[in-house]
């Protein structure tokens, strides 16, 4: 097999903002039968897409009930399943190890001896190894060392996860390929999506779709530390094409960036989107995160380049274009899902 043409694939996490745009493709790609297992812990049963051959499951992967349905006619596993993200896992450590750290030891557990599997695909982070500085920053390639230190329980949850994936490989066989994200970014992030997890990071996710959504209600863009931070921002259409990648070019135990390889401020990054949007209200400084210590950070693409043929397509300018355009176009649902946390932000 050398497309997903009648494949059968299992996507764990599926109803998330990249899981969503990664069924849609493979389901565009002729994928006969996929499986979305997802708790809906940050995310909403609207997104999964309502496609012929697409089964969506609303349960936790480590249930048992729903183990006993995974048997071995599975071509691809795609896990994107986690606990979003830095903030919330620093909130409350345990749920984000229950929900994080403990599904990849159960799922790898359970799929180490399927025999028609072909790949395992892992969603890692590329914060995981990303150098601790605020200074210049080179690149950050796979086979960077990883630091004993690190920022977050959710850090922490990413790299085990590999650990486990190494783990399984050596001494199973799993075909596990780990891919790192990048700052993934585009339409389909829902503000607010999923239950609420404690923090004000349930509601106010990622940078982009934040500042989007407070750009287009015309609030202020607070843009923390002068803007002087850095990321790489890749759009979610490209994500979901890397994915796809790994399962069919990556090599077993392998690990790849799925990275743009484009450093962008974040202080560049609020002023295009507040041109974008037409946002009059100034950008408000705010003072650094105290616990981020990787403040500038981008991915190396050469190896995914070289190995899996990837490579990002859709530059930043033109991805935020189409993430206004679909966020002002889905601001109703938007707004339901934040005033649903309402009286825990009051």
């Amino acid at each position: 097999m050398t497309s997903f043409e009648g494949s059968r694939i299992l996507v764990v996490g599926g109803a998330g903002f990249v899981g969503t745009n990664l069924v849609r493709q493979l389901h565009a790609a002729g994928a006969a039968a996929i499986v979305v297992v997802d708790n809906l812990l940050s995310s909403e049963r609207v997104a999964v897409p309502d496609l012929p051959g697409i089964r969506f499951v609303h349960a936790s992967i480590t249930e048992p009930a729903v183990l006993a349905d995974i048997v071995d006619d599975l071509d691809y596993v795609f896990h994107l399943a986690t606990y979003h993200g830095n903030q919330s896992s620093m909130h409350d450590p345990i749920a984000d190890h229950a929900n994080n750290a403990y599904p990849n030891l159960v799922l790898f557990n359970h799929c180490k001896g399927f025999q028609r599997l072909r790949k395992l695909v892992y969603a890692s982070a590329g914060c995981t190894v990303a150098e601790k500085t605020f200074e210049e920053a080179a690149a950050t390639q796979e086979d960077a060392p990883v630091s004993l230190y690190l920022d977050s329980p959710y850090q922490i949850s990413k790299i085990l996860g590999e650990l486990y994936g190494n783990y399984f490989f050596m001494h199973d066989k799993l075909p596990i390929v780990k891919a790192r994200f990048q700052n993934v970014y585009g339409p389909g992030e829902i503000l607010g999506a999923g239950a609420w997890r404690g923090t004000p990071a349930t509601v106010w996710r990622n940078v982009t779709p934040s500042f989007v959504y407070r750009a287009l209600r015309q609030f202020p863009l607070i843009v923390e530390n002068e803007g002087v931070a850095t990321r790489d921002f890749i759009y979610v259409d490209d994500i979901a094409r890397g994915l796809m990648r790994c399962a069919l070019a990556g090599d077993p135990g392998g690990v790849y960036n799925l990275a743009s390889g484009v450093e962008t401020r974040i202080s560049e990054l609020a002023t295009m989107i507040n041109e974008l949007t037409g946002n009059p209200t100034p950008i408000e400084w705010g003072p650094k995160r105290p616990w981020d210590r990787s403040g500038r950070r981008h991915g190396a693409t050469d190896k995914a380049k070289a190995a899996i043929g990837f490579s990002a397509e859709v530059n930043l300018f033109d991805g935020l274009r189409e993430t206004v355009a679909w966020t002002r176009a889905n601001l109703a649902m938007i707004d339901a899902c934040i005033h649903k946390h309402a009286h825990h932000m009051n």
